[in-house]
């Protein structure tokens, strides 16, 4: 089981956040100032940081400072309501991973956090697309109902494309770039196919046509 320390003041959204990682088979520690964050830190190894900024005694790009001056590089996510990219620019001098904005949609992060993990060697578990359906991000196989649905390296990878783009718009370009390398070639009628595969796998209505832009998953 994965650890997580969580920097958080607003207590209601640090609960919340504490709720839902824990359902997916998170440990967590939950610090409101940065000093309790260190102290926590001191007393325990973690897998992985999401620290807000804006926090009483030590802010979350003075404690990754701290942390990072003292050789932790435990991977760290800020969740911050700063969009000023001078602010971004200090969380990545600091050493941050990656960032998301705030509000955060939960299942954004729960890719981003898996992603992180992935990129640092720890293994990831399954990703739940719904109730009987599952997506294993190391082996790129999807199941349903615990049997593996043999779906085609371009729909999984269109899959992927998806999931890391949660909250956005993907764009034809987007597609085209995770699907074929520079030296293939491509269709649009090809890319209408992948699409409606897909939506044959998650649902209809799980993608919508954002029409003269590109696409949009809904679920």
């Amino acid at each position: 089981m994965y650890k997580i320390l969580i920097l958080e003041d607003d207590e209601l959204f640090a609960q919340t956040l504490e709720d839902f990682l824990e359902e997916e088979n998170f440990e967590v520690d939950i610090a409101n100032d940065g000093e309790e964050a260190l102290e926590l830190n001191y007393n325990n190894n973690y897998d992985l940081y999401l620290l807000d900024i804006n926090v009483p005694k030590l802010n979350g790009l003075e404690l990754l400072k701290e942390l990072r001056g003292s050789g932790d590089e435990t991977a760290t996510i800020f969740l911050t309501s700063y969009k000023d990219k001078d602010t971004l620019e200090q969380g990545f001098l600091s050493g941050c991973d990656d960032y998301i904005k705030k509000p955060v949609d939960l299942d954004e992060l729960l890719l981003r956090i898996k992603s992180i993990l992935k990129r640092c060697g720890k293994v990831i578990e399954s990703i739940k697309l719904k109730e009987d359906l599952i997506f294993n991000p190391i082996t790129k196989r999807v199941y349903q109902d615990g049997k593996d649905l043999n779906i085609p390296i371009k729909i999984v990878s269109l899959l992927e494309l998806f999931l890391e783009n949660k909250e956005s718009i993907i764009t034809k370009e987007m597609i085209i770039s995770k699907l074929w390398s520079v030296s293939e070639e491509y269709s649009e009628g090809s890319i209408r196919v992948y699409i409606n595969n897909l939506k044959k796998i998650l649902g209809k209505d799980s993608i919508t046509n954002i029409k003269g832009i590109g696409y949009k998953i809904e679920f």
